[in-house]
């Protein structure tokens, strides 16, 4: 082995003037690689992060950031033209509602979907509870089904709701499942062979197949959560379909969060459901004869106003992370922000600690130990300057935390799927619904108390190991941008 390095070191040096071609190429790719990703326009801490980081991994760089770096795709123009013109407009499926104020008109132009209303909101806590209304309301199901989900899992509870789609299938009840390609990956197309000889369809969002790899896809996933049943019933929020959420199978279960809506929001998941159809499967509106996509039930207006919010890569508004930062900034009284993965960004932080040092209630609700060490010790260097400018800052255990959701003053709340991260502000198709109710936000209320009374508050004299905690967190801040 020491005699082949040797003839190595000796063929590198006889080579004339190698080491200053090698020098050339290098500075040759750092400047490309620099050129392509300035171009970019993002943050510019993002911007020296990607920089720093694939400037020491020659040629190697281009391709990973050419697979994960923060890339758009084409997917707006698709999106605006497909579903308004082989679906209907916005302002005919689901009308503006009249009484909206400047953050609704905020939401509607970044995000798309005008402020309408709700009949009702029914909140639904940890697994059980969601997974026993959405079974009910499948087998109750007379016309369609329409799931879309970031997690399906071929377990137990990934079978139940196959399963009871099945029966459905089979009793002319017409069922669409999408799910992402890598957060579903062990849910295959042998699972779902009962529901596709049923007449059920399935489709795979952003499948890592070899023709895409000239257009890369991989790094944008749709973590979305939406159940549409008949038109007249619509799901969201964090929880997936899996064991892992289901307190009843496994005592460390998700602490999570999910919403079952009826009334003219409805209108607004379905368009969202069928926008993503379109997207994946290329399919037109002929697809979806048959269907009563929009029942005059679901025409009702009701006492709650809602409104959808969705962002992703194709949009440049950051319309979820715009609509968070706003609110915050208009409140009066109080924040309460809960989310597992808290990486904010320097516009979240500003709006936050400004709260804090206006005088305002904040506190910030995260899980002692998430299910990624990197996003904990990355959260955890915030706290400091959190903590400075006043922010109480609560870590829930012994679960994971996974709800997802922004309670400001007694009037508004935002929840959804969406976490207070880098990666669901910009890179992940999310989906969230601002409710401007003092009823919906008492609940709320209710429901992060609860969470606050297993959630200690951290202190700045909490000990903090140099080796365990304070340079693991210096390390995983200075990747943050990136995550």
């Amino acid at each position: 082995m020491f005699v082949s390095l040797g003839n190595a070191s000796a063929w590198w040096h006889a080579i004339p003037h190698l080491f200053g071609y090698v020098t050339i190429l290098w500075v040759i790719y750092a400047i490309g690689l620099c050129v392509w990703i300035v171009l970019q326009k993002r943050e510019p801490a993002a911007t020296l992060s990607w920089m720093l980081s694939l400037i020491f991994l020659p040629y190697v760089g281009f391709f990973v950031y050419y697979v994960f770096g923060p890339q758009r795709i084409e997917r707006q123009r698709l999106r605006r033209e497909r579903s308004r013109t082989e679906l209907r407009g916005y302002g005919e499926v689901s009308p503006p509602h009249p009484d909206h104020d400047e953050l609704a008109h905020l939401a509607l132009e970044s995000a798309g979907l005008p402020p309408t209303t709700a009949t009702s909101v029914r909140f639904l806590v940890d697994g059980s509870a969601k997974y026993d209304a959405l079974l009910e309301d499948i087998r109750n199901a007379r016309d369609h089904v329409h799931l879309e989900y970031y997690i399906f899992r071929p377990d137990q509870t990934g079978t139940r709701v196959r399963d009871a789609l099945v029966e459905r299938a089979k009793a002319g009840v017409k069922v669409r499942v999408l799910i992402d390609a890598v957060g579903a990956t062990k849910a295959r197309r042998r699972f779902f062979r009962p529901l596709l000889e049923a007449g059920g369809e399935v489709a795979w969002f952003h499948p890592t197949r070899l023709r895409h790899f000239t257009r890369p896809r991989w790094n944008f996933r749709m973590h979305r959560k939406i159940a549409v049943i008949d038109g007249e019933i619509a799901y969201t929020g964090g929880i997936n379909i899996c064991d892992e959420q289901d307190e009843r199978l496994t005592d460390d279960a998700y602490r999570d969060l999910h919403m079952r809506m009826t009334g003219r929001i409805v209108r607004e998941a379905q368009l969202i459901f069928l926008e993503d159809w379109l997207y994946v499967t290329e399919q037109d509106r002929a697809s979806f004869e048959g269907t009563n996509l929009w029942p005059e039930s679901s025409a009702e207006e009701g006492p709650i106003q809602a409104q959808m919010l969705v962002s992703g890569p194709d949009s440049p508004w950051e319309p979820i992370h715009r609509m968070m930062v706003s609110a915050i900034y208009e409140a009066k009284k109080r924040v309460w922000l809960v989310t597992p993965y808290f990486v904010p960004g320097e516009a979240a932080r500003m709006a936050l600690t400004s709260a804090a040092l206006g005088g305002l209630e904040v506190r910030l609700v995260v899980p002692k130990i998430s299910d990624s060490m990197f996003v904990t010790h990355a959260a955890r260097s915030y706290f400091d300057e959190l903590l400075a400018a006043g922010i109480k800052i609560h870590e829930y255990g012994p679960r994971m935390l996974h709800t997802k959701a922004l309670l400001v003053d007694d009037d508004l709340a935002i929840l959804g799927s969406a976490n207070f991260d880098h990666r669901s502000f910009r890179l992940n198709f999310e989906v969230s619904v601002m409710y401007q109710s003092a009823a919906i936000a008492a609940e709320l209320e209710a429901i992060i108390t609860e969470e606050l009374a297993q959630a200690p508050e951290v202190t700045p004299l909490m000990e903090r190991p140099f080796f365990k905690r304070r340079l693991p967190e210096a390390v995983a801040r200075l990747f943050s941008p990136l995550l």
